[in-house]
């Protein structure tokens, strides 16, 4: 079966014998104009994916700076709608593979067939979608496969071993273990459990395994 092209991506970076680099950022943010500046300078720095954040009036998993970024790009008006046509007008100019990160609830009212269908039309290969859990995925899962996009799923130092075999059952593109328990934003130190939560995601996964949420 062919490799995902994010699991093909971040595997190269490895065979290159460095570690696979994913930054983000919130679309719109700081401004519309900038936003696609600051996009095509982390592809030209050498970003392997980039997930790009769906701005949403919720955020539950994100500090205080991602959302404020995201209440600002709400404000300057950034829809999906914009996001999805913006990227289908530079679809090609960037190297990195794009993932939108973002709440289920814009991707639900949007249409799931349509989000997946307009998404990858526009050169989006995946979704990280933080509030949406095993046993409720399995909608935007098959929309996402049927237009080849990957639903990562997400994983954290207290997910057990059977959870994180369920996912990885179903799992495409790479595993996203979240380091903290909480929301986003840089920390100083790493909980003490996140070395064997990292361990056993991989033992578990056939796909690579991202961490986030901790990292600055």
């Amino acid at each position: 079966m062919k490799q995902h092209i994010l699991t093909e991506r971040i595997n190269e970076a490895v065979k290159q014998g460095r570690t696979a680099v994913i930054p983000f950022l919130t679309a719109g943010f700081p401004d519309l104009e900038s936003f696609w500046t600051h996009l095509e300078g982390l592809d030209k720095g050498g970003a392997d994916v980039i997930e790009i954040g769906v701005p949403f009036s919720d955020p539950v998993a994100d500090g205080p700076v991602v959302e404020a970024a995201s209440q600002k790009a709400l404000a300057n008006g950034v829809t999906l709608r914009w996001i999805l046509e913006g990227l289908r007008q530079r679809k090609g100019t960037y190297s990195s593979q794009l993932v939108f990160m973002g709440y289920y609830n814009p991707f639900l009212q949007y249409g799931l067939e349509k989000f997946a269908r307009e998404a990858s039309e526009a050169g989006v290969v995946g979704c990280v979608v933080p509030d949406l859990p095993y046993g409720e995925d399995e909608p935007m899962r098959s929309a996402l496969s049927e237009c080849g996009m990957a639903l990562v799923p997400l994983v954290g130092v207290n997910t057990s071993l059977e959870r994180m075999q369920k996912y990885a059952k179903v799992a495409s593109g790479y595993a996203y273990l979240v380091s903290v328990l909480g929301t986003t934003g840089a920390r100083s130190t790493f909980p003490p459990e996140l070395e064997e939560a990292f361990n056993r995601a991989r033992e578990t996964f056939s796909i690579p395994v991202a961490l986030g949420f901790g990292i600055s």
